[in-house]
């Protein structure tokens, strides 16, 4: 059956069903680690209280600021790897694939010392409150012992997402999401671990994750098979690989700093503040990854078109990617809406916590369509070749405006309102931003490659 293809197609053929079959995989993906990490939240907030579910929430754009620089480097590969696959060189696509692993596990290694040095001054300095900054420590100390399995698992998902195999994937992630959940209740309720249970069981299924990933590429069959004795870093992929990702981890850290900054505002509220935070963040990130997928579907389909040399599809890939994102906006954002309260009653029966909870829902869902573009066109640009500029449009509309608006407007009237108010008006500047640098890249390739191409 055409469902069960593991390759898709993606340089010949409908777009619509290709990038669907595609996105699906990975939304699904997305979704069971999210629902996953909701399993952490809801059984710390159930069993250990309020102040736990506080303390593991305060952590997560920290973790995200020292994570996204070097996960960056896995867009790269996503890009690299996907433009080699289109064109046919099967040489590179090895030397990518052995080059990626070789980074994961470096980059790893470097995440997770310096998470586990760092977090504590850094978690200070966000002003975390007192009554929590202690389990916040305790959990960041343990998570980022399992980062160097996230690392290799984001990787090796990305080789295997560039060459149109999004379903592998999140066959592992879904069997190492169970077994997060099973140890969930067995360190918290079992044994009354708190905090500590939640991490532990992250950490383990995290290197699960990897493990499956690494045999699944080992027993692979042509240009992406693994094989451990060929790792290295091979200066013909890392560079190009380098120049992709590094704009993509600092956009990504760029994000983050901003996030960091919104959440030592929001610890300035007290601990109920940072659990009803931390709940939304946890409901709305259905939606969030819900598109990033649609971000992963572009890197890919923009990617493989530009190898094979089929530039008049990416304006296709632009308009079903705008098209996706909007009717995933419409339906689980308004299903979010809808249900927020029964979804932030999971996490806590606190009604102080769940009404904190629906002030940042209402604001972030009314507009989150405008995220979604924000973050789907530097897909398609970073895969045409063009990945400075989208990081550049990130520093100044998302990140830079962002601290702007905290020392301006949320200074001068400091309510919850004011400080949610920041990411809509962000997200539409950089979306437009973003979507002016597409429009730009567009033309640059139409110009190159005017004798071979025709846009439509």
């Amino acid at each position: 059956m055409f469902f069960r293809k593991r390759h898709i197609d993606i340089a010949n053929g409908p777009l619509l069903s290709n990038m669907l079959l595609f996105a699906l995989p990975i939304m699904a993906m997305n979704i069971l680690q999210l629902m996953f990490n909701a399993a952490d939240m809801i059984v710390v907030g159930r069993f250990s209280g309020k102040t736990a579910l506080a303390a593991v929430g305060a952590t997560g754009s920290l973790i995200n600021l020292l994570v996204n620089l070097f996960m960056g480097l896995s867009v790269g590969t996503s890009v690299i790897v996907s433009q080699d696959y289109g064109a046919g060189r099967h040489v590179d696509v090895s030397r990518a694939v052995h080059t990626s692993m070789t980074l994961s596990i470096i980059g790893g290694l470097a995440v997770m010392v310096t998470g586990i040095v760092f977090c504590k001054p850094l978690l200070e300095m966000m002003g975390t409150p007192m009554d929590i900054i202690s389990l916040s420590i305790l959990y960041m100390k343990i998570y980022f012992l399992g980062i160097p399995g996230t690392m290799v698992y984001n990787f090796g998902s990305a080789v295997l997402r560039a060459i149109g195999d999004s379903r592998r994937p999140t066959y592992y992630l879904f069997m190492a999401g169970v077994v997060n959940v099973i140890l969930n209740l067995v360190f918290v309720i079992g044994f009354r671990m708190g905090v500590a249970g939640v991490a532990w069981a992250t950490t383990i299924s995290q290197y699960l994750s990897a493990v499956l990933v690494v045999i699944c590429l080992y027993r692979s069959h042509g240009s992406i098979r693994f094989i451990p004795k060929q790792m290295k870093i091979s200066k013909e992929k890392f560079l190009p690989i380098l120049r992709v990702g590094v704009p993509a981890g600092l956009q990504g850290a760029l994000f983050s700093i901003s996030n960091v900054m919104v959440q030592s505002a929001v610890n300035s509220f007290g601990s109920t503040m940072v659990a009803g935070n931390s709940a939304a963040v946890n409901v709305e990130g259905f939606v969030s990854t819900s598109m990033n997928a649609y971000y992963n579907a572009a890197i890919t389909f923009t990617g493989q078109n530009m190898g094979a040399r089929k530039y008049d599809r990416i304006d296709k890939i632009a308009l079903i990617c705008i098209l996706l994102i909007m009717s995933t906006w419409f339906v689980i954002g308004g299903a979010t809406l809808l249900f927020g309260r029964q979804l932030l009653s999971l996490y806590s029966t606190d009604a102080q916590v769940i009404e904190l909870g629906m002030r940042r829902l209402f604001i972030m869902m009314s507009f989150y369509f405008l995220c979604g573009i924000m973050v789907v066109f530097p897909g398609i640009t970073r895969a045409m070749g063009y990945s400075i500029l989208p990081m550049l449009v990130t520093l100044v509309c998302a990140c830079l405006l962002r601290i702007v608006w905290l020392a301006t407007i949320f200074t001068w009237n400091p309510t919850p309102l004011m400080l949610y108010a920041c990411y809509p008006v962000t997200w539409a500047l950089a979306g437009l931003g973003q979507a002016a640098i597409f429009l730009f890249g567009r033309r640059q390739v139409r110009k190159q490659n005017a004798p071979e191409m025709e846009f439509a």
